[in-house]
């Protein structure tokens, strides 16, 4: 099973678009109407919709990583930090996750981008 992905606001819009001419299936935040909710209800939204969270915002992070602590559950969460790597890096890198992993890899994990 492909892994789905669930992106943050903080996720150039470019890197969606080439994801999904390459048949990756992404939903962003904004096409879900999460663009304006708190960091825990994105975290929330993207696990009840089975979506590994990609994100460039280090305090997504922070809080995944504060959940693992808890043991609270989540889908999953990859961190890439703005100037880590190009939009091309980050999308080679996501597809390679999204079709060569399963989403149970994922779950209460928290990676970093890129590889």
């Amino acid at each position: 099973m492909a892994v789905a992905l669930y992106f943050d606001v903080h996720v150039p819009r470019a890197i969606a678009e080439q994801l999904r001419r390459r048949g990756v299936d992404i939903l962003t935040a904004i096409e879900d109407g999460y663009d304006h909710e708190i960091d825990e209800e994105v975290l929330l939204r993207a696990r009840n919709l089975h979506r590994i969270l990609f994100t460039q915002d280090i305090r997504f992070k922070a809080l995944a990583e504060e959940w693992q602590r808890q043991g609270q559950p989540f889908a999953g969460l990859l961190f890439g930090h703005q100037t880590g790597a190009t939009i091309g890096r980050y999308v080679a890198d996501l597809e390679l996750v999204a079709k060569v992993s399963e989403p149970e890899e994922w779950k209460n994990v928290v990676g970093h981008l890129p590889f």
